[in-house]
């Protein structure tokens, strides 16, 4: 039997925080959420999680400070969320080294299937890694 992925929210909307952990536990995910960032990344530091998705605007550090912490310590995928529609804010996430970035209100089945495709993605890479040092090993 498969160990379900661990995926922790940050976001100080509860509406959107629970509706993302509805979803992403009817997709087979073990979610925990969070109301903010900081209660997050002390979490990330006892169990690190297999992704993430920040909310930009939080109580507290702020989801670009969050993701900018988790990157000093891991390569976890990161999705952010913002409900400002700005360049800048997309631009930030990803020079920080987010994977995705998506503006408030979003559906959350559009989130489940990014986070799926970032498994699929993260799984394949893998399988690629181990091949090349297969080949390498049987191929001196």
């Amino acid at each position: 039997m498969d160990i379900p992925k661990l995926i922790y929210i940050a976001d100080d909307d509860y509406s959107i925080r629970e509706a993302l952990k509805t979803f992403l536990e009817n997709g087979g995910y073990e979610v925990h959420a969070f109301e903010d960032g900081d209660s997050l990344l002390e979490a990330f530091f006892e169990k690190p999680s297999n992704l993430v998705v920040l909310d930009v605007m939080m109580p507290g550090s702020s989801g670009f400070k969050i993701c900018e912490e988790l990157r000093k310590v891991s390569h976890v995928p990161i999705i952010m969320l913002s409900a400002r529609d700005s360049d800048l804010d997309y631009q930030t996430a990803m020079d920080l080294g987010s994977d995705d970035f998506f503006t408030k209100p979003t559906s959350p089945m559009s989130i489940v299937s990014r986070v799926k495709a970032i498994f699929r993605r993260v799984e394949f890479e893998r399988i690629a890694f181990e091949n090349a040092a297969t080949a390498r090993h049987a191929n001196p």
